[in-house]
Protein backbone atom coordinates (compact mmCIF):
# COMPACT_ATOMS: atom_id res chain seq x y z
CA UNK A 1 0.00 0.00 0.00
CA UNK A 2 1.02 3.37 -0.84
CA UNK A 3 2.66 5.53 2.35
CA UNK A 4 0.64 9.03 1.20
CA UNK A 5 2.84 10.76 3.88
CA UNK A 6 6.39 10.36 1.88
CA UNK A 7 7.06 11.77 -1.35
CA UNK A 8 9.65 10.17 -3.36
CA UNK A 9 10.05 12.29 -6.64
CA UNK A 10 7.87 16.07 -6.80
CA UNK A 11 7.89 17.41 -10.10
CA UNK A 12 7.12 20.75 -9.87
CA UNK A 13 6.54 23.50 -13.42
CA UNK A 14 8.22 21.26 -15.85
CA UNK A 15 8.60 22.10 -19.65
CA UNK A 16 10.38 20.37 -22.41
CA UNK A 17 10.76 20.96 -25.99
CA UNK A 18 12.51 19.96 -29.12
CA UNK A 19 14.16 21.90 -31.34
CA UNK A 20 12.51 21.11 -35.17
CA UNK A 21 12.79 22.68 -38.29
CA UNK A 22 9.43 25.19 -37.94
CA UNK A 23 10.55 26.55 -34.56
CA UNK A 24 10.56 24.75 -30.44
CA UNK A 25 8.00 22.06 -30.31
CA UNK A 26 6.94 22.24 -26.60
CA UNK A 27 6.22 18.77 -25.92
CA UNK A 28 5.93 19.03 -21.90
CA UNK A 29 4.21 21.99 -20.39
CA UNK A 30 4.33 23.00 -17.00
CA UNK A 31 3.72 19.62 -15.23
CA UNK A 32 3.51 19.09 -11.20
CA UNK A 33 3.18 16.09 -9.72
CA UNK A 34 4.49 14.18 -6.98
CA UNK A 35 4.51 10.13 -6.86
CA UNK A 36 4.44 8.97 -3.55
CA UNK A 37 6.46 5.80 -1.76
CA UNK A 38 4.99 2.69 -2.57
CA UNK A 39 2.93 4.13 -5.03
CA UNK A 40 1.89 3.54 -9.10
CA UNK A 41 0.98 6.20 -10.77
CA UNK A 42 -0.13 5.87 -14.97
CA UNK A 43 -0.14 8.17 -17.02
CA UNK A 44 -2.81 8.22 -19.89
CA UNK A 45 -3.29 10.02 -23.07
CA UNK A 46 -3.28 9.60 -27.55
CA UNK A 47 0.14 8.98 -28.84
CA UNK A 48 1.99 12.41 -29.22
CA UNK A 49 0.61 14.16 -25.54
CA UNK A 50 4.17 14.10 -24.08
CA UNK A 51 4.48 10.81 -21.38
CA UNK A 52 7.25 9.06 -23.09
CA UNK A 53 9.10 12.69 -22.93
CA UNK A 54 7.89 13.78 -19.83
CA UNK A 55 9.24 10.59 -18.10
CA UNK A 56 12.58 10.38 -20.20
CA UNK A 57 13.30 14.05 -18.76
CA UNK A 58 12.75 12.78 -15.27
CA UNK A 59 15.99 10.50 -15.89
CA UNK A 60 17.11 12.91 -18.33
CA UNK A 61 17.40 10.83 -20.98
CA UNK A 62 15.94 12.90 -23.89
CA UNK A 63 17.26 13.20 -27.52
CA UNK A 64 19.50 15.42 -28.37
CA UNK A 65 17.15 17.63 -29.86
CA UNK A 66 15.67 17.70 -26.54
CA UNK A 67 16.03 20.26 -23.52
CA UNK A 68 14.34 20.52 -20.07
CA UNK A 69 13.11 24.57 -20.13
CA UNK A 70 12.37 25.26 -16.92
CA UNK A 71 11.04 23.20 -13.74
CA UNK A 72 12.31 20.85 -10.57
CA UNK A 73 12.97 17.13 -10.57
CA UNK A 74 13.43 16.73 -6.78
CA UNK A 75 13.85 13.03 -5.58
CA UNK A 76 14.35 12.11 -2.03
CA UNK A 77 16.88 9.42 -1.43
CA UNK A 78 15.95 6.49 0.94
CA UNK A 79 18.17 8.16 3.52
CA UNK A 80 16.40 11.27 3.76
CA UNK A 81 18.57 13.33 1.27
CA UNK A 82 16.88 15.68 -1.67
CA UNK A 83 18.26 15.41 -4.75
CA UNK A 84 17.76 18.18 -7.53
CA UNK A 85 18.14 15.85 -10.68
CA UNK A 86 17.95 18.71 -13.10
CA UNK A 87 21.27 19.99 -11.83
CA UNK A 88 22.97 17.09 -11.20
CA UNK A 89 26.42 16.49 -13.09
CA UNK A 90 26.49 13.60 -15.31
CA UNK A 91 28.98 12.21 -13.66
CA UNK A 92 26.79 11.78 -10.80
CA UNK A 93 23.25 11.33 -12.75
CA UNK A 94 24.62 8.13 -13.98
CA UNK A 95 26.53 6.72 -10.61
CA UNK A 96 24.50 8.14 -7.98
CA UNK A 97 20.90 8.15 -9.50
CA UNK A 98 19.97 6.30 -12.76
CA UNK A 99 19.53 2.47 -12.18
CA UNK A 100 20.37 2.65 -8.20
CA UNK A 101 17.82 5.39 -7.50
CA UNK A 102 14.90 5.44 -10.33
CA UNK A 103 15.10 3.37 -13.59
CA UNK A 104 13.00 2.91 -16.57
CA UNK A 105 11.70 0.05 -18.66
CA UNK A 106 11.72 0.91 -22.16
CA UNK A 107 8.82 0.23 -24.85
CA UNK A 108 9.71 -1.91 -27.19
CA UNK A 109 12.23 -4.30 -25.76
CA UNK A 110 13.87 -5.44 -29.16
CA UNK A 111 14.65 -1.69 -29.54
CA UNK A 112 15.65 -1.50 -26.04
CA UNK A 113 18.04 -3.97 -25.44
CA UNK A 114 21.53 -4.12 -27.43
CA UNK A 115 21.21 -6.92 -30.08
CA UNK A 116 24.89 -7.71 -30.32
CA UNK A 117 25.51 -8.41 -27.02
CA UNK A 118 24.51 -11.06 -24.07
CA UNK A 119 22.25 -10.40 -21.67
CA UNK A 120 25.20 -11.35 -19.24
CA UNK A 121 27.27 -8.29 -20.76
CA UNK A 122 24.33 -5.96 -19.92
CA UNK A 123 23.93 -7.06 -16.50
CA UNK A 124 28.29 -6.04 -15.91
CA UNK A 125 27.87 -3.18 -17.60
CA UNK A 126 25.16 -1.80 -15.33
CA UNK A 127 27.49 -2.69 -12.43
CA UNK A 128 30.41 -1.05 -13.72
CA UNK A 129 29.11 2.21 -13.37
CA UNK A 130 27.79 1.63 -10.18
CA UNK A 131 31.14 0.25 -8.83
CA UNK A 132 29.55 -3.36 -8.13
CA UNK A 133 31.45 -6.46 -8.52
CA UNK A 134 31.22 -9.06 -11.49
CA UNK A 135 30.24 -12.00 -9.54
CA UNK A 136 28.19 -9.73 -6.68
CA UNK A 137 26.39 -8.70 -10.13
CA UNK A 138 25.14 -11.78 -11.41
CA UNK A 139 24.05 -13.06 -7.79
CA UNK A 140 21.77 -9.63 -8.14
CA UNK A 141 20.90 -10.13 -11.67
CA UNK A 142 20.29 -14.36 -11.39
CA UNK A 143 17.85 -13.38 -7.95
CA UNK A 144 16.00 -11.06 -10.63
CA UNK A 145 15.50 -13.02 -12.77
CA UNK A 146 14.01 -15.39 -10.65
CA UNK A 147 11.36 -13.06 -9.46
CA UNK A 148 10.48 -12.26 -13.11
CA UNK A 149 9.98 -16.05 -13.48
CA UNK A 150 12.93 -16.83 -15.91
CA UNK A 151 15.47 -19.17 -16.42
CA UNK A 152 18.79 -17.52 -15.03
CA UNK A 153 20.88 -20.01 -16.65
CA UNK A 154 19.34 -19.70 -20.10
CA UNK A 155 18.66 -16.23 -20.18
CA UNK A 156 22.30 -14.87 -18.34
CA UNK A 157 24.41 -16.15 -21.46
CA UNK A 158 21.46 -15.50 -24.66
CA UNK A 159 21.39 -12.50 -27.18
CA UNK A 160 17.95 -10.49 -27.03
CA UNK A 161 17.17 -12.39 -30.17
CA UNK A 162 17.45 -15.71 -28.92
CA UNK A 163 14.16 -14.50 -26.44
CA UNK A 164 10.79 -14.74 -27.04
CA UNK A 165 9.25 -10.90 -27.06
CA UNK A 166 7.98 -12.01 -23.35
CA UNK A 167 11.40 -13.00 -22.12
CA UNK A 168 12.56 -10.01 -23.19
CA UNK A 169 10.42 -7.48 -21.70
CA UNK A 170 11.33 -9.33 -18.42
CA UNK A 171 14.61 -9.25 -19.25
CA UNK A 172 14.19 -5.51 -19.07
CA UNK A 173 12.41 -5.97 -16.18
CA UNK A 174 15.07 -7.46 -14.47
CA UNK A 175 17.42 -5.22 -15.78
CA UNK A 176 15.86 -2.39 -14.23
CA UNK A 177 14.99 -3.50 -10.48
CA UNK A 178 18.47 -5.51 -10.61
CA UNK A 179 19.93 -2.55 -7.64
CA UNK A 180 16.63 -2.29 -6.27
CA UNK A 181 15.84 1.20 -7.36
CA UNK A 182 13.39 3.22 -5.04
CA UNK A 183 11.43 4.49 -8.52
CA UNK A 184 10.51 2.78 -12.00
CA UNK A 185 9.46 4.29 -14.55
CA UNK A 186 7.46 1.68 -17.36
CA UNK A 187 6.65 2.89 -20.53
CA UNK A 188 4.23 0.86 -22.30
CA UNK A 189 6.06 -2.32 -20.55
CA UNK A 190 2.79 -4.81 -21.86
CA UNK A 191 2.32 -3.09 -25.68
CA UNK A 192 4.31 -5.55 -27.45
CA UNK A 193 2.99 -8.86 -26.02
CA UNK A 194 0.21 -11.11 -26.25
CA UNK A 195 -2.58 -11.01 -24.12
CA UNK A 196 -1.75 -14.03 -21.96
CA UNK A 197 2.21 -12.67 -21.60
CA UNK A 198 0.72 -9.68 -20.66
CA UNK A 199 -1.45 -11.00 -18.17
CA UNK A 200 1.81 -12.38 -17.30
CA UNK A 201 4.32 -9.45 -16.55
CA UNK A 202 1.19 -7.40 -14.86
CA UNK A 203 0.83 -10.54 -11.96
CA UNK A 204 4.72 -9.97 -12.11
CA UNK A 205 4.34 -5.92 -11.26
CA UNK A 206 2.16 -6.18 -8.69
CA UNK A 207 3.44 -8.99 -6.96
CA UNK A 208 6.85 -6.90 -6.92
CA UNK A 209 6.00 -4.12 -5.96
CA UNK A 210 4.76 -5.76 -3.11
CA UNK A 211 7.96 -7.40 -2.33
CA UNK A 212 10.12 -4.43 -3.26
CA UNK A 213 7.99 -1.93 -2.20
CA UNK A 214 9.34 0.55 -5.01
CA UNK A 215 7.18 3.36 -6.61
CA UNK A 216 6.64 3.06 -10.20
CA UNK A 217 5.08 5.97 -12.86
CA UNK A 218 3.18 3.61 -15.37
CA UNK A 219 2.82 5.07 -18.98
CA UNK A 220 -0.05 2.88 -21.20
CA UNK A 221 -2.95 3.83 -23.73
CA UNK A 222 -4.61 1.22 -22.50
CA UNK A 223 -7.03 2.35 -20.01
CA UNK A 224 -8.07 -0.91 -18.62
CA UNK A 225 -4.37 -1.71 -18.24
CA UNK A 226 -3.79 1.47 -16.14
CA UNK A 227 -6.82 1.25 -14.07
CA UNK A 228 -5.77 -2.58 -12.79
CA UNK A 229 -2.04 -0.93 -12.13
CA UNK A 230 -2.15 2.29 -10.48
CA UNK A 231 -3.57 4.00 -7.55
CA UNK A 232 -3.87 7.35 -9.25
CA UNK A 233 -3.82 8.47 -13.08
CA UNK A 234 -2.92 11.61 -15.05
CA UNK A 235 -4.47 12.49 -17.98
CA UNK A 236 -1.94 14.20 -20.06
CA UNK A 237 -3.16 16.33 -23.43
CA UNK A 238 -1.54 18.46 -25.79
CA UNK A 239 1.87 18.42 -22.94
CA UNK A 240 0.06 19.09 -19.80
CA UNK A 241 -1.69 17.41 -17.26
CA UNK A 242 -5.00 18.21 -17.67
CA UNK A 243 -6.63 16.11 -14.74
CA UNK A 244 -4.98 13.47 -11.78
CA UNK A 245 -6.72 11.70 -9.47
CA UNK A 246 -7.44 8.24 -7.47
CA UNK A 247 -8.17 5.78 -10.08
CA UNK A 248 -11.79 5.37 -9.18
CA UNK A 249 -12.86 8.86 -8.76
CA UNK A 250 -10.88 9.14 -12.69
CA UNK A 251 -12.63 6.40 -14.29
CA UNK A 252 -16.59 6.66 -12.47
CA UNK A 253 -16.13 10.85 -12.01
CA UNK A 254 -13.95 12.43 -14.57
CA UNK A 255 -13.65 15.85 -14.28
CA UNK A 256 -11.67 16.98 -17.60
CA UNK A 257 -13.82 16.73 -21.04
CA UNK A 258 -10.60 14.92 -22.51
CA UNK A 259 -10.55 11.93 -19.98
CA UNK A 260 -14.65 11.31 -20.66
CA UNK A 261 -13.98 11.27 -24.63
CA UNK A 262 -11.33 8.74 -23.80
CA UNK A 263 -13.14 6.57 -21.33
CA UNK A 264 -16.00 6.77 -24.20
CA UNK A 265 -13.60 5.91 -26.81
CA UNK A 266 -12.79 2.52 -24.71
CA UNK A 267 -14.84 -0.50 -25.37
CA UNK A 268 -15.97 -2.30 -22.28
CA UNK A 269 -16.90 -5.95 -22.04
CA UNK A 270 -20.13 -5.40 -20.29
CA UNK A 271 -21.61 -3.11 -22.78
CA UNK A 272 -21.92 -5.89 -25.78
CA UNK A 273 -22.25 -4.98 -29.09
CA UNK A 274 -21.55 -0.89 -29.19
CA UNK A 275 -20.56 1.70 -30.83
CA UNK A 276 -17.50 3.75 -29.75
CA UNK A 277 -17.25 7.59 -29.97
CA UNK A 278 -14.34 8.62 -31.92
CA UNK A 279 -12.66 11.97 -30.43
CA UNK A 280 -12.87 14.16 -33.81
CA UNK A 281 -10.01 16.03 -35.00
CA UNK A 282 -6.39 15.87 -33.98
CA UNK A 283 -3.89 17.13 -31.29
CA UNK A 284 -3.17 20.70 -31.48
CA UNK A 285 0.06 22.13 -33.42
CA UNK A 286 2.30 22.61 -30.24
CA UNK A 287 5.11 24.93 -32.06
CA UNK A 288 1.58 27.14 -32.48
CA UNK A 289 -0.37 25.80 -29.41
CA UNK A 290 -4.48 27.82 -29.45
CA UNK A 291 -5.02 29.99 -26.90
CA UNK A 292 -6.97 28.97 -23.49
CA UNK A 293 -7.72 25.50 -23.27
CA UNK A 294 -5.88 23.33 -26.31
CA UNK A 295 -8.57 20.81 -25.87
CA UNK A 296 -11.38 23.29 -27.31
CA UNK A 297 -11.17 22.64 -30.51
CA UNK A 298 -12.03 19.05 -30.40
CA UNK A 299 -14.49 19.53 -26.86
CA UNK A 300 -17.92 18.73 -26.98
CA UNK A 301 -19.03 21.45 -24.52
CA UNK A 302 -16.54 24.02 -25.43
CA UNK A 303 -17.69 27.74 -24.42
CA UNK A 304 -16.39 30.98 -24.95
CA UNK A 305 -14.41 30.60 -21.86
CA UNK A 306 -12.37 27.54 -23.18
CA UNK A 307 -11.35 29.20 -26.64
CA UNK A 308 -9.45 32.24 -24.58
CA UNK A 309 -8.41 31.15 -21.00
CA UNK A 310 -6.27 28.77 -19.94
CA UNK A 311 -8.05 26.29 -17.25
CA UNK A 312 -5.98 25.98 -13.73
CA UNK A 313 -5.51 22.23 -12.40
CA UNK A 314 -8.19 23.16 -9.74
CA UNK A 315 -9.07 20.39 -6.70
CA UNK A 316 -12.01 18.88 -6.25
CA UNK A 317 -14.08 20.36 -3.78
CA UNK A 318 -14.99 16.71 -2.01
CA UNK A 319 -11.34 16.73 -1.18
CA UNK A 320 -10.58 13.38 -2.54
CA UNK A 321 -7.30 15.31 -4.57
CA UNK A 322 -9.09 14.69 -7.59
CA UNK A 323 -7.52 18.04 -9.55
CA UNK A 324 -9.08 18.69 -13.27
CA UNK A 325 -8.14 21.54 -15.78
CA UNK A 326 -11.24 22.25 -17.22
CA UNK A 327 -14.25 25.22 -17.56
CA UNK A 328 -16.77 22.81 -17.83
CA UNK A 329 -16.22 20.04 -15.08
CA UNK A 330 -20.23 20.49 -13.66
CA UNK A 331 -20.80 19.53 -17.47
CA UNK A 332 -18.67 16.57 -17.59
CA UNK A 333 -19.93 15.19 -15.02
CA UNK A 334 -23.76 15.41 -15.70
CA UNK A 335 -22.45 13.98 -18.89
CA UNK A 336 -20.88 10.75 -17.35
CA UNK A 337 -23.85 10.22 -14.85
CA UNK A 338 -26.06 10.36 -17.82
CA UNK A 339 -23.96 7.86 -19.95
CA UNK A 340 -23.71 5.07 -17.09
CA UNK A 341 -27.60 5.59 -16.24
CA UNK A 342 -28.12 4.46 -19.76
Amino acid sequence: MPNWNNVVLSVRNLSVSYLARRGRVQAVSSVSFDLHEGETLAFIGESGCGKSTLNLALIRTLPSTGRIDAGEIRYTTRDGRSVDVVRLSDRDLRRRFLWSECSMVFQGALNALNPVIRVSDMVYETAAAHSMGRREAERAAFEMFEKVRLDGNRVFRSYPHELSGGMRQRVLLALALMLRPQVVIMDEPTTAVDILTQRSILDSLKTLRAELNFSAIFISHDLAVAAEIADRIATMYAGEVVEIGPVDELFYRPRHAYTLSLLDAAPRLSAGAETLDSIPGSPPDLIAPPPGCKFHERCRFVTEQCRTELPPLEAAPDGSGHRAACWETDQVLAAQRKHVAS
